[in-house]
């Protein structure tokens, strides 16, 4: 529903205020966001939080709610997205409409909360990390540009991921078939398909990621190296899932990176 959940609570950890709004940008129950906002009233840019698990529906924005809960008690606005994805109603192309969407609901809440849509940027991790980069390249479509994206071990190279089996099949999973059934749909869901970019992408990666290897980021980076803006690679000590713990230097530095591109 339409607004559902216009809270302004507390944090209990830090007892800093943070308000959260939550709507609706569709119909499925798996089509909406939480809005987390600074207890600030001044015009700000936005994070979009775009959360992982192998675009599986047993996985859901809870795993980045602790993130979009940091980035507004650091003064970012960030949009904790939900999606369809596979097993859900999900898959091909009903997950990648869901993040347009999403990331175009931003056009109906800008004005009632002060954001600022000259300068929104993605954080994605894992498989959030592939649709992140994946919207940037699609940015005629949702009608809300993003202006810079910070990959968190993200599922950047399809073509990899799935001669590598990831995660049992992840990728076929997700698109319906192998490659060689659905050869259309890889080329239109694979980011290293629309490089070279215009939006500055970070590629970051936990040295000690046994979930998704880190050729994933590093054949993305080296692909788009000649383009007019080269994405960068950043290499951060931790496991897989130390890139969404707030406590951890891994995902402080995926924040300053945000805060960066957000500048």
């Amino acid at each position: 529903m339409e607004g559902l959940c216009h809270l302004a609570r507390e944090d209990p950890i830090t007892a800093t205020p943070v308000q959260r709004h939550r709507y609706s940008y569709g119909a499925d129950p798996s089509q909406w966001g939480e809005l987390f906002l600074p207890g600030t009233s001044e015009n700000r840019g936005v994070a979009v939080v775009i959360h992982g698990g192998y675009w599986r529906s047993r996985y859901g924005a809870e795993l980045g709610e602790p993130l979009a809960l940091d980035l507004a008690r650091s003064g970012i606005p960030a949009w904790n997205l939900e999606y369809r994805r596979a097993g859900n109603g999900g898959g091909w192309p009903a997950t990648f409409q869901d993040i347009l969407a999403g990331i175009g609901k931003l056009r109906d809440l800008a004005d009632g909360h002060g954001l600022d849509l000259g300068r929104v940027v993605a954080l994605g991790h894992s498989a959030g990390g592939h649709l992140a980069v994946w919207a940037a390249g699609q940015q005629a479509e949702h009608g809300v540009r993003l202006t810079g994206v910070v990959s968190q071990s993200g599922v950047l190279n399809l073509a990899l991921a799935e001669e590598l089996n990831l995660s049992d099949g992840a990728v076929a999973n997700l698109l319906g078939g192998p490659s060689s059934a659905v050869p259309e749909r890889y080329r239109s869901a694979d980011p290293m398909a629309a490089l070279p970019l215009d939006v500055p992408v970070v590629a970051v990666h936990a040295e000690d990621d046994a979930d998704v290897p880190l050729a994933l980021s590093a054949t993305y980076v080296a692909a788009g190296a000649a383009g007019g803006v080269p994405a960068r690679l950043v290499i951060v000590p931790g496991d897989h899932f130390a890139l969404i713990d707030p406590t951890a230097e891994a995902y402080r530095t995926c924040r300053e990176l945000v805060r960066e591109l957000l500048t």
